[in-house]
This record gives structure tokens, C-alpha cells and sequence, in this order.
């Protein structure tokens, strides 16, 4: 067993994301998976578009039900860039015996080498890959798993894109989270 972690902006949270982290415990024999929206990516030159306490609020309403997800909120509180090496450092402190297993996109692992402390992140947490049809898996040292993908195109950008537009955003996002967004006025 073991927890995996699947960081990001969640901007917002959509199917994708949670198609993701089911297969990813299935197929790593995961007990739970604590999602970990980030305040700011270091890698990423824009930040996210919605504030933290709505991309926090949104990611509860669609984890809520689920078994094994949770919500940790550890990137949240700390002030500056979320290095994922801090976090898993705090989340070593907290659980000494867990195993931990970073959950990372093919674009994530090709970035891995750039990260801060990225020795160090594979030291703290196995590394496990999602990989989609069409695309090769990323050779690296760091990476000790790679998790099969069905092709889902779905993107935080384009549900942007759509809410901005005044589109439907309906299937790309649990119903919860859909109604959270137009409440709350997001992305327009």
C-alpha cells in the first residue's frame, strides 16, 4: 500500500485529474491519494487564474465521496513557491513510515531534472509517470513506475477558455465544482 500525491494548480480540478489519480491507485496498489494544490509553480511563468481558497473549495467538492482522495493543503500554507522537495519533506516529518509516491504527467517528468532538490524528491517518493498512448515514456533515472493512460483531452485552460466564452463546461468537470464556478462568477 502507500499514498500517492498528484500536485498542480488544480485551475480547476476537472475529470482528467480524477481519471488520473484512480488509475494511478489501482495500478500502484495506492491505499489513498492526497491531491496538493500548489500556491506558485516554479516552473510555470503564470500563476493561477483563481485565487487558492476557490481552487482548494473546488477540489473538496469533487474529491468528497471518494475512499481513497483527500485533500492536503500543505502548499497552500506556505508563503512563496511550492517546491514539491518541501512538501514532501513536511509529509515525511508528519508520516516517517509511509511510503509516498509522487504522481506526475509525462511533461512534469521530462521538467523532473529542473526541479529543486530533485535527488532528493527521489529519495523522499517514488516516482510514477502517467503515460498516454502516442507518447514515449520519459527516460530518467528518478522515474521507478510508469502507469498506462487512456487518452483524455481535457484541459484546465480550455475549461477557461469555455467559462470565459460563456460555454458549457459540463462532463469536463464534476457537476459540484461546474455549479461552485458559475456561483462564484470564476473564469469570466
Amino acid at each position: 500500500m502507500g499514498t500517492g500525491l498528484l500536485g498542480g494548480s488544480f485551475d480547476p480540478v476537472h475529470h482528467g485529474h480524477l481519471i488520473a489519480a484512480d488509475r494511478a491507485a489501482e495500478a500502484l496498489g495506492l491505499a489513498r491519494v492526497l491531491f496538493v494544490p500548489c500556491a506558485t509553480q516554479p516552473l510555470k511563468p503564470a500563476g493561477p487564474v483563481a485565487p487558492a481558497e476557490h481552487r482548494e473549495a473546488m477540489l473538496a467538492l469533487a474529491l468528497a465521496g471518494h475512499p481513497r482522495f483527500a485533500l492536503e493543503s500543505l502548499e497552500l500554507s506556505r508563503p512563496g513557491p511550492s517546491y514539491t522537495v518541501d512538501t514532501l519533506r513536511a509529509l515525511r516529518r508528519r508520516e516517517p513510515r509511509e511510503r509516498f509516491v509522487l504522481i506526475l504527467g509525462a511533461d512534469a517528468a521530462a521538467e523532473l531534472p529542473r526541479w529543486r532538490a530533485a535527488d532528493e524528491v527521489a529519495r523522499l517518493a517514488e516516482i510514477a509517470v502517467l503515460t498516454r498512448p502516442g507518447v514515449s515514456e520519459v527516460a530518467s533515472a528518478f522515474v521507478m513506475h510508469f502507469v498506462a493512460m487512456p487518452a483524455i483531452e481535457i484541459s484546465a485552460s480550455e475549461i477557461r477558455a469555455r467559462c470565459l466564452a460563456g460555454k458549457s463546461i459540463r462532463y469536463l468537470v464534476p457537476d459540484a465544482v461546474a455549479d461552485y464556478i458559475t456561483r462564484n462568477k470564476l473564469y469570466q
